[in-house]
């Protein structure tokens, strides 16, 4: 079974389009590498923002930016058909649209347009090629490294600077958040997993003048690390760790108990049986008060349909570019990899800054037959639902969060034999009869549900 957010749902389950709209969008599809580069180029010579405050012809436009006014012609009517710009019939003049104006004004779009310009672009020729290879066989095209991480200090300047503005964009978006996670319980010693520029790093110490932070990353990447923190107030609370974690022989630190092993964007770097071995040997260096957090922009969980698409662009830079064998994964994927490496996932915080989920872990006790399941609060209460309808014949009318189990639902101890049993069948664990002391109405039942698999 897939989870999809609601808004996900909506859209990805049922047709919405007319025929002619579908028509359309597939002739989109045809013509995207032209309809990419116009509406890229109306941006950078800046027609879009001389149409924000005025309607201008073709002509005007040529004169105003210095280009020929068949080059003006030329984008001006590609741009009109794409949708950035409208048209006054009567004047022949131009104006920036809704799209024109996301162009413009927002930064995720902005970010991700450079991004796939200077990085992506000539590379996806090759996607087909990376698909059936499984290596980044686009990656030719800035450098002759196995993956993109080992030339991310001697990528050219233009391209380094638009991967780094796209990789910042999406992580610092939520650093501010995440922080508030990841510090309610005053962690004194954090395990930073992939920690790339430090930037993480100096948030952390900055926030907490108690917690020192110890960055796992390639030499390469370290040596970026140093030139970003050095001399900065709380850099001397900064250690280092230099490895390859894609050498199944390299352990993460053990040297000191870790209250936190933070991993953000860092799993999506790697394919499914990579990540299982980075998080087994991040489990060998857990004990019980360790905890987990992996922030990731998870495709499935995104409240904004346009987020989920962005996401399942980007897996085909992995593709492409970047290793040739991971991608943005969905929840779903993630979380059982974190149940097989002995974690379990306590609790996910969903929609931080531009789209980030955090799932917090634990790390398993030894109890060989536990199964731990994960449910969303709205899965739970259907579930319960159903089970009071099905098999104790409650009736559907008198099911609301604060009905009384006895009074109103007509629960009485027989029925509550039966439900122990429903429980362990549709959620995975065992009532303790003395935990539901407190639980009085339906509400409070979900509630505990919650407690245990929410």
């Amino acid at each position: 079974m897939m989870h999809l957010s609601e808004e996900l749902k909506k859209r990805y389950t049922k047709e919405k389009l007319s025929v002619r709209e579908s028509q359309r969008i597939a002739e989109f599809i045809a013509f995207g590498p032209v309809v990419f580069q116009v509406s890229r180029l109306i941006l950078k010579w800046g027609i879009l923002e001389i149409l924000r405050d005025e309607e201008l012809t073709s002509d005007e436009i040529a004169e105003r930016i210095g280009i020929s006014k068949y080059a003006a012609k030329c984008v001006m009517e590609a741009s009109l058909t794409i949708g950035t710009v409208l048209v006054n019939v009567d004047s022949g003049k131009y104006t920036i649209s809704k799209i024109g104006w996301f162009l413009v004004n927002d930064p995720a779009t902005i970010v991700n347009i450079d991004f796939n310009h200077d990085v992506n672009y000539l590379g996806m020729f090759d996607l087909e090629k990376a698909l059936k290879e499984g290596r980044p066989a686009g990656l030719k095209q800035l450098g002759n490294w196995p993956t993109i991480y080992e030339g991310l200090s001697t990528l050219p300047e233009a391209v380094k600077s638009s991967w780094f503005a796209f990789d910042h964009f999406y992580s610092d978006s939520s650093f501010d958040e995440a922080l508030k996670i990841v510090f309610a319980s005053s962690p004194k010693t954090l395990m930073d997993v992939g920690g790339n520029t430090g930037r993480w790093a100096m948030q952390c110490v900055t926030h907490d003048k108690n917690v020192d932070v110890t960055i796992v990353d390639l030499p390469q990447q370290l040596d970026m690390m140093h030139d970003n923190i050095s001399g900065k107030e709380g850099s001397d609370r900064i250690h280092v760790f230099a490895t390859n974690l894609l050498d199944e022989q390299n352990s993460l630190p053990d040297n000191s108990h870790w209250d936190v092993i933070w991993m953000s964007q860092f799993l999506d770097c790697f394919s499914e049986e990579e990540i299982l071995s980075i998080l087994k040997r991040a489990v060998k260096v857990m004990d019980e008060d360790s905890t987990m957090y992996i922030m990731e922009t998870l495709w499935n969980r995104q409240k904004y349909e346009p987020a989920a698409f962005c996401l399942t662009q980007i897996s085909l830079y992995f593709t492409a570019m970047a290793n040739g064998n991971s991608k943005m994964y969905g929840s779903d994927e993630l979380m059982e990899l974190v149940d097989k490496a002995g974690l379990k996932v306590e609790k996910i915080h969903d929609n931080l800054g531009q789209g980030h989920s955090i799932l917090c872990c634990r790390k398993k006790k030894n109890n060989k037959n536990k199964q731990y399941i994960f449910m969303e609060r709205n899965e739970i209460e259907e579930k319960v639902r159903e089970f009071l309808i099905d098999d104790l014949e409650v009736e559907e009318d008198k099911i609301a969060p604060e009905a009384l189990l006895k009074d109103d639902l007509g629960i009485d101890s027989l029925d509550f034999v039966d439900i122990v049993v429903i429980v362990e069948k549709k959620f995975g664990f065992k009532i303790k009869p003395e935990e539901m002391a407190g639980v009085k109405t339906l509400n409070d039942f979900c509630d505990y549900i919650q407690s245990k698999v929410g």
